[in-house]
């Protein structure tokens, strides 16, 4: 028994290291052991309580895919954290045991049905007690709170939240819907991402349930769509949601979106929607401040209960700019180290963690040094890239140009744009499919680092 299971988990384990970065599967999943498999639970054995609130945190999704993948479609997870520095479990009636069944999406059968155990596809964590508060979210913070005590009933209605990746806007619209159910646990609030709402469409169209998926999210009190951007183009998806959209308007219930862009900048989108997402508030959510990063790692640190010196603490602070997911990437990093080898942390050890993480670069370089370079690297004239012309070559060398202006240098949008001659929208349209392009494509990933090396990066 013990030696099959041992077999399906080395089956998960492969996946797991084929789809990670070698050093996120050595942090995290290297040293986790498949204990029990038994009535379609599986118990893995963890270090410590720290590794599963991680893993939960950032990995629960691509976990439960494996393991429906290797194990079945109803296979559920326990995890069994021993006692630091101890090979003995702790005794059963204070053993810590942290508990998920592998959630799957909603899916044709229940998805359209009113069930008894409502499940909201809320993640737990993200609550308003371990939102950080600070000058970047203090709009969309302050609009939560209020529509979480009176969803549907404030001037919030709905409520648009939009920045870049990682900068907590599904944590604080996660927050909304955890507190709303706190308070009346009888509401109907479901999360939804954009792709699986879209996926749950194409279903419902294909088997003739359309009215039953609209009448199902009719019903629903509080609405969380994230990255409303994915309905871009999708002319069914989006007359569908207008249809929801206005009805939850007219009785009074609650709409909260999340997208990488604000209205303004959304492409592919009817106008009639459009309108709507600006009926309520569009609160912005920016980059974390040097104030708020630093706030967010001596919360992390005190709820943890670890102690790091101040000049750790402020390198960290001042190098991990961009999003609070990088920042609490390089602070979990420190702290598994930690954890696992019972060393202490010093500035030599943060200063390897962060370069791991983050690229570390002064923006020095004048935008017009990149324009020459970038028209130079990919044989293009400059006259080219500021036509209005969308041949395929002039279109990447401008994406290109309008991306490393923004990791070299600290321009605006709209000076960026000036580089290139278009305007604040289409730029920040061309950055978010950038970012999208330069997690996938390993051409383009190496076409820029060719260019950042002529450079002098």
């Amino acid at each position: 028994m013990q030696d099959n299971l041992n077999i399906l988990w080395g089956e998960c384990q492969q996946i797991l290291r084929d789809n990670l970065s070698q050093s996120a599967y050595q942090t995290w999943f290297a040293s986790v052991e498949a204990i029990q498999w038994e009535n379609n639970l599986l118990v893995l054995q963890v270090r410590s309580q720290f590794i599963v609130d991680y893993i939960e945190e950032n990995y629960l999704d691509i976990l439960s895919r494996v393991l429906r993948k290797v194990f079945g479609a109803n296979v559920r997870l326990e995890y069994r954290v021993l006692m630091a520095g101890s090979s003995v479990d702790i005794p059963s009636d204070t053993q810590k045991i942290h508990s998920t069944t592998t959630g799957t999406p909603l899916t044709q059968g229940t998805t359209f049905e009113a069930r008894n155990n409502w499940d909201t596809h809320l993640n737990t964590q993200y609550t308003f007690s371990n939102f950080v508060k600070g000058e970047p979210n203090k709009l969309a913070r302050a609009a939560a709170v209020e529509i979480a005590k009176n969803p549907g009933k404030t001037i919030f209605n709905p409520l648009f939240l939009f920045g870049g990746s990682g900068v907590g806007k599904t944590h604080l619209a996660n927050a909304i819907g955890n507190e709303v159910c706190a308070l009346n646990p009888s509401a109907r609030v479901l999360y939804v991402a954009a792709n699986t709402f879209k996926l749950q469409f194409q279903d419902a169209v294909n088997h003739n349930r359309v009215p039953d998926f609209l009448m199902f999210y009719q019903s629903i009190d509080v609405l969380i769509v994230d990255d409303i951007q994915y309905f871009a183009d999708l002319k069914g998806t989006q007359d569908t949601f207008f249809q929801i959209f206005n009805h939850l308007q007219q009785t009074h219930k609650q709409l909260i979106l999340t997208s990488d862009r604000s209205p303004m900048e959304l492409r592919g989108m009817q106008e009639r929607l459009l309108s709507r997402f600006k009926w309520g508030l569009a609160a912005e959510i920016t980059r974390p401040d040097y104030a708020l990063r630093k706030d967010i790692l001596a919360y992390r640190l005190h709820k943890d209960g670890i102690k790091l010196s101040e000049d750790i603490v402020e390198y960290i602070a001042t190098n991990v700019t961009e999003n609070v997911r990088d920042l609490e990437g390089v602070l979990a990093s420190l702290l598994a180290y930690a954890t696992l080898t019972d060393s202490p942390i010093d500035i030599t050890l943060a200063q390897t963690a962060v370069g791991r993480l983050v690229q570390l670069h002064p923006k020095t370089f004048d935008p017009k040094d990149i324009v020459d370079t970038v028209c130079q690297q990919m044989n293009v004239s400059e006259r080219i890239i500021t036509a209005r012309t969308r041949q395929r070559e002039a279109v990447r060398a401008r994406n290109i140009i309008m991306y490393l202006i923004k990791k070299y240098t600290d321009s605006s949008l709209a000076e960026i744009g000036k580089q290139v001659h278009r305007d604040h929208a289409t730029v920040a349209h061309s950055l978010a499919q950038m970012e999208d392009l330069m997690s996938y494509d390993a051409v383009l990933r190496q076409e820029v680092a060719t260019i950042e090396r002529a450079l002098g990066r």
